[in-house]
């Protein structure tokens, strides 16, 4: 699926020529272009629905003119859902003729659309951001971007191509859109709590959904379905959702690279053949230039007590970004006080505010670099080892399947400690 390297050279530079002798590039807008934009959704599960929601909120000449999800009932129901919206509803304008399933869907989606919302589970997005990039669409892009280090590798290509075609790549790492935390990290960098030395971030949850259905694990269908409990799909779930956790690090860090990680993890509840190959617990630590170390734990089990945070440590105080928080040593704290609009809705605001302004969005290489430190962490528990940046960053292991097809698709063993190898 990747494109060859004269292909990827001719698509560069032919996009930087363009972008340089001033040209609109497809997909592209001028500043000041009011024209209709016409958007799809790529994924119809929940968050996908919520994203297409959010998105023809964002503009007022939007509409959403196609949809594509592996399983039709899925569409089907989503566009249904999408339809009772009593302010949104004239803005969903799906034919029969634009709703595609399968796995292939995505490439006829594309041809009938300006912006693309990606919102599968996260194996695909590699996939599915380099086809859209390449066909000069504006994109918004869910949480995580990759699996493994050949898809953040791509994420990260695809991001430096969309710079150069004109086109907006807004990432789904939320909290980057919320007023509280922008103020919060603000001050952080502005030096409220001297220089960070270390940072805790935690993800302790209860279970999520389990749909189940026929106990044929090995089957395309049932791993689709249940896609949060195979490493392929998910990326496990300390990359599919303690990710957020990683790249608030990663915000606060300035987009520090690691030096190394360590850590560990494994499965105490999630031991039935429906729950996969995934943990349900992991503690890691990846170590920074100059000895900053961050410290993260995730747990998901029930009757267990939650707890979500990222604490920051300083020099000279210390700060809570999910409690909105500055408190310097023998200072003055501060809490913040305002109000902060739905983070949802504002990365679909600002992303499609860009794309008026000619001045498009592009959040796909700290995207991938965020993704990148929670696969990274995941790599070092599996492993048992302690591994460096530049053997998890180069690695050739890949998650992916033999092919996309509704075929028996062998489980991936649960990794063990001292067994699993990172290439």
């Amino acid at each position: 699926m990747t494109p060859s390297t004269s292909r990827r050279a001719f698509l560069q530079t032919s996009a930087a020529s363009a972008v340089a002798a001033g040209v609109v590039l497809p997909g592209a807008f001028a500043a000041g272009n009011d024209a209709p934009l016409r958007i799809g959704l790529v994924g119809c599960g929940g968050r996908g629905t919520g994203a297409a929601r959010e998105a023809l909120r964002a503009d007022p000449n939007v509409k959403l003119v196609a949809m594509c999800d592996a399983f039709a009932d899925r569409l089907q129901e989503s566009l249904g859902n999408l339809k009772k919206i009593k302010d949104i509803a004239a803005k969903v304008d799906v034919a029969p003729d634009r709703c595609f399933d399968g796995f292939d869907g995505y490439k006829k989606l594309l041809e009938h659309v300006d912006v693309v919302l990606l919102t599968t589970p996260p194996g695909f997005r590699p996939l599915h951001l380099r086809a859209a990039v390449e066909a000069g669409k504006h994109v918004f892009c869910e949480k995580p971007v990759a699996v493994d280090a050949p898809g953040v590798r791509s994420v990260i290509e695809s991001a430096k191509l969309a710079k150069q075609k004109g086109t907006g790549l807004c990432s789904g790492y939320c909290f980057r859109y919320d007023a509280a935390k922008r103020e919060t990290v603000k001050r952080v960098h502005d030096g409220a709590i001297g220089d960070v030395v270390a940072m805790n971030i935690t993800y302790h949850t209860g279970p999520l959904w389990d749909r189940g259905g026929p106990d044929k694990f090995d089957s395309m269908e049932y791993q689709m379905r249940n896609w949060y409990y195979f490493s392929w799909l998910s990326g496990d779930f300390i990359v599919e959702q303690h990710c957020h956790n990683f790249d608030k690090a990663n915000w606060v860090l300035k987009g520090a690279v690691p030096v190394a990680a360590t850590g560990v993890g494994g499965r105490q509840i999630r031991t039935a053949p429906r729950f996969g190959n995934i943990y349900d617990h992991f503690a890691c630590t990846l170590e920074f230039p100059g000895g900053v170390k961050l410290f993260s734990a995730c747990r998901q089990m029930p009757g267990c007590s939650s707890d979500v945070n990222d604490h920051v440590m300083g020099t000279k105080g210390q700060a809570q970004l999910m409690k909105h928080t500055v408190t310097p040593t023998g200072g003055e704290a501060w809490e913040f006080a305002g109000n902060a609009k739905d983070m949802y809705q504002v990365e679909h605001d600002e992303l499609f505010a860009s794309i008026r302004a000619g001045k498009p969005i592009n959040d796909g290489e700290t995207a991938a670099h965020s993704s990148a430190m929670a696969i990274f962490a995941r790599e070092a528990a599996y492993s048992g080892q302690r591994i460096t940046w530049k053997q998890f960053i180069n690695s050739e292991k890949s998650l992916a399947p033999k092919e996309y097809a509704w075929v028996t698709n062998p489980v991936q063993a649960t990794p063990t400690p001292g067994a699993y190898k990172i290439a």
